[in-house]
């Protein structure tokens, strides 16, 4: 481990002088989230949203994630990698696309070994939260001043977010004008993080450009175009769960989708690609990425930086679970951490259950810890929120329990701060 490693590790365990203001979240958010309808402040109807302490990653950790990013996105761009991903994918996710996808999320934890990727996400929420998190802070230390994100520094991250939409637009429809986006979830106003859709509505709207939030009812193909309620939508930032489209309700998104009616980003294209999760046990799948040709630095990268996977298979059911406390299953399909499961916390019937179903075993990478206070410590998973390959925000997120949630008093999205120097 090196010193700056050590020394997070010792910050992340013993320091309490960095906080959340709430004060100051309150006058940054509150205001425009009021004036948009949601009439509880968020401290109060989101009490476990925001951590009450960031979280410490040394500068080394950073990179090292950034690297194994840099990996996959290497393997991702192949020949080899596309055939071997798209075979069993339906058929819309086979038309490629110009956009990138906004907003992938890189999950880590960071244990004994360094970081350890536990999986990515096509439609990772957060983004905008964590924007307005870390103009929230502060610290009392003189000592730990100088590594709090300040507010030049947030709004050159809100450019960056509205940059990335725009780009997307580039790349889909060139020097056409951007005029009207949709974030589309299901029910948005009931999903916990709507407040991240009102805030993204707010500055994607005082940077020019029109934002609806919508249900995919409020959605209609007519004439070659896409409509929200009668007005003409240019792209749609897809928030679905419904990665192809595939319910009855999402026809008219799928339409627009296979027909280019519309820009889609997170699109099914980058779901097949990157997010099954049958896709991490082709990246610790060394054999295999030889050859294809994969470089040898980068087949080393993608091993030491990710837990071996298997598809789990019931040929293999006597093994795997006698060997289950050093697993962790997970749907391939999945998302947000349902149906998941520790190895050890198994029982025969939900083993049975697995079995029958599409799922991966994924030896277990213990997370690294935060001591908030002197309550049981909580665990951290790292979100790299990344565009075309490269790391535009680095967020934690603090909790307790087998899987990531918002539940945990003390808990929910925290801010990274990278140590520079050691401190006596």
């Amino acid at each position: 481990m090196t010193p700056t490693a050590a020394l997070a590790e010792r910050l992340n365990r013993d320091c309490h002088c960095i906080g959340t203001d709430v004060d100051a979240l309150r006058a940054g958010i509150e205001h425009d989230l009021a004036a948009r309808g949601l009439k509880q402040p968020i401290v109060e109807s989101h009490p476990h949203l925001f951590s009450s302490a960031p979280v410490f990653v040394a500068n080394a950790h950073a990179e090292s994630m950034q690297r194994i990013i840099a990996a996959i996105e290497s393997v991702v761009a192949t020949p080899q990698w596309q055939a071997a991903t798209l075979v069993d994918a339906p058929a819309i996710a086979h038309r490629p696309q110009a956009a990138r996808s906004v907003f992938m999320g890189y999950d880590f934890h960071i244990g004994t070994h360094g970081p350890q990727l536990i999986e990515i996400n096509t439609n990772a929420g957060g983004a905008f939260l964590n924007a307005a998190l870390g103009q929230a802070q502060r610290a009392c230390c003189p000592e730990v001043r100088d590594w709090v994100t300040t507010p030049v520094d947030m709004q050159t991250i809100d450019d960056v977010l509205i940059a990335t939409f725009r780009n997307e637009w580039r790349l889909a429809r060139g020097g056409a004008p951007l005029r009207r986006i949709a974030l589309v979830d299901t029910d948005p106003a009931s999903q916990y993080l709507y407040p991240e859709f009102l805030l993204a509505q707010r500055l994607l709207e005082a940077h020019g450009i029109d934002a609806v939030i919508a249900d995919p009812s409020h959605f209609a193909l007519r004439d070659g175009r896409l409509e929200c309620d009668g007005a003409v939508v240019d792209l749609v930032y897809n928030r679905l769960t419904d990665f192809y489209f595939d319910a009855p309700e999402h026809a008219a998104l799928r339409a627009a989708y296979e027909s280019d009616a519309a820009v889609f980003t997170p699109h099914p294209h980058a779901h097949a690609l990157y997010a099954n999760k049958h896709n991490l046990a082709l990246l610790t799948d060394a054999e295999r990425l030889r050859d294809w040709g994969i470089d040898p630095a980068t087949v080393d990268i993608l091993i030491a930086g990710i837990p071996r996977t298997i598809r789990v298979r019931a040929e293999d059911a006597e093994t795997l679970w006698a060997e289950r406390k050093h697993w962790f299953f997970k749907p391939a399909g999945g998302f947000g951490s349902r149906g998941a499961y520790r190895g050890d916390k198994l029982t025969k019937k939900v083993f049975a259950e697995i079995l029958e179903a599409d799922y991966v075993a994924q030896a277990i990478a213990l997370p690294g810890e935060r001591h908030v206070d002197a309550d049981q410590p909580l665990k951290i998973d790292l979100r790299n929120y990344v565009y075309n390959g490269q790391v535009q925000l680095l967020a934690a997120r603090l909790y307790q329990g087998q899987t990531t949630n918002f539940r945990t008093p003390g808990g929910g999205f925290a801010p990274v701060y990278h140590p520079p120097r050691s401190i006596s």
